[in-house]
């Protein structure tokens, strides 16, 4: 008997099965799986003794930076042995590339820049922002696209910065090789020094932090919009445009959804920086009268101790005041192991996208 698997990635590298039976080890020469077609590998049972029926398994290319990846990008669950179902191959749709996500030249996002100083005149700085189109943007003249603002743009694509890279470039290559993804990005770089104050709703004296975020909201809805709906082919409305970001940048994005709800309807918070602004919880109930909002949430358990109470309150909030699941419709997305780093949210974005829109 034999365990065989599929690959729609075609390379040269030897595949190898790893799993408890061999202490994880992802590069085991006795692992090492025969090539018996293009994209098709199969190893003897006889070869793995210790495979019981519970045992759990992966496929990796010579190592953990090459290990199989699922169709968004992200490490899958580990396989669990079933001897009565060997009859059918399993399936690698990716794997990682020596430790980075993989993606398809030929999908991936036209990035253009819409100003290197941005006048934001409600906060009388400048800023750089950039503009994530779908590869067939300029191909397509008929199409119009649903539009997601999106704060800290140092950190979501290209190089990436310091902090890390969400590889949200990546991640939508990914996506529009399934059809999915029609979707324009606008990425506003964060402000460096302050970058919080921009973000944080309400001044809090306590720790000396002026909060700017109205103004900064403002300026998204009221200045930065309007332009981005005139230069590109945009869906203008509501139900077509979302903001997100994580941390103080999820904490402005549920924010600026609170106060223009006729104005964006769709909203990517992760791991939100709730802690910092409790009144955040009266707005929720004072001003949000949402039409048709879509909300996706994400914590993760190795963030803070309150990263999960926060997210369940503000759910609560928000479902206490009686709204239609036609009219609001919440999803949250609560990883007990989920780190506070961009990586993370990286792996959550491509999900996010497809649920949001």
């Amino acid at each position: 008997m034999f365990l065989e698997v599929e690959t729609q990635v075609k390379d040269n590298r030897p595949v190898f099965l790893t799993g408890d039976f061999c202490n994880w080890n992802p590069s085991n020469p006795d692992f090492v799986m025969d090539r018996v077609d293009e994209g098709r590998f199969r190893i003897s049972l006889d070869k793995v003794p210790d495979l019981v029926e519970r045992s759990y398994y992966k496929y990796t290319k010579g190592g953990w930076d090459n290990v199989e990846l699922d169709v968004l990008g992200n490490s899958p669950r580990n396989r669990l042995f079933d001897l009565e179902e060997l009859q059918e191959p399993d399936f690698v749709p990716l794997w990682r590339q020596n430790g980075y996500t993989p993606f398809y030249k030929e999908t991936m996002p036209v990035v253009e820049i819409f100003s290197e100083s941005f006048e934001i005149p409600q906060l009388k700085r400048k800023r750089k922002i950039s503009v994530l189109l779908p590869h067939d943007y300029h191909t397509h003249p008929e199409k119009r696209y649903p539009v997601l603002y999106m704060n800290d743009a140092q950190n979501l694509f290209g190089k990436g910065s310091a902090y890390g890279n969400w590889e949200i470039d990546k991640r939508i290559s990914l996506l529009k090789k399934q059809g999915e993804s029609e979707v324009i990005v606008v990425a506003i770089d964060h402000g460096e020094e302050t970058r919080n104050s921009e973000y944080s709703p309400y001044s809090t004296p306590k720790e000396n932090q002026k909060g700017e975020g109205m103004r900064y909201a403002t300026f998204i809805v009221r200045t930065l919009k309007p332009l981005i709906d005139e230069q590109y082919r945009t869906l203008p409305e509501r139900q077509f445009t979302g903001i997100g970001g994580s941390s103080m940048g999820g904490l402005i994005s549920i924010y600026t959804g609170m106060m223009y709800p006729e104005k964006i309807g769709r909203l990517m918070v992760f791991s939100p920086a709730l802690w910092t602004s409790p009144k955040i919880y009266f707005d929720a109930v004072e001003f949000f009268n949402p039409l048709d909002t879509r909300i996706y949430l994400y914590g993760g358990g190795k963030e803070s101790t309150t990263m999960f109470s926060n997210i369940e309150k503000l759910i609560s909030t928000i479902e206490g005041q009686g709204f239609s699941s036609e009219k609001v419709q919440v999803k949250a997305e609560l990883d007990p192991d989920g780190l506070h780093n961009e990586k993370r949210w990286g792996q959550e974005f491509p999900k996010a996208l497809k649920w949001l829109f």
